[in-house]
């Protein structure tokens, strides 16, 4: 991979893993880097969803592969917040 394939992949990653939690309610405590991973990952499963189900080759932007993505992103981060909300709490 190239230093523009992984500048794109991070710039991408970024945008995915905000979109996808925007569409979650509150607050999530997960910072930047984890929220760009989740997003790196959630647009490389949307992009592999979209061609399993035929809808990756369209003409101009891909709505359904970006739904896919924010989609997938937004339930990353969602498991991700979990996960740190469960392992930040205090036993009494």
């Amino acid at each position: 991979m190239t230093v523009t394939g992984i500048i794109t992949a991070i710039v991408i990653g970024a945008i995915i893993g905000a979109l996808g939690r925007l569409v979650l309610p509150g607050k999530q405590p997960i910072g930047l880097l984890l929220t760009i991973g989740v997003g790196i990952v959630a647009a490389l499963l949307g992009t592999a969803l979209a061609q399993s189900v035929g809808v990756a080759t369209t003409d101009g932007i891909d709505w359904i592969e970006l739904v896919f993505q924010i989609g997938l992103a937004a339930i990353g981060v969602a498991l991700v917040a979990g996960f740190r909300r469960r392992g930040t709490r205090t036993h009494h």
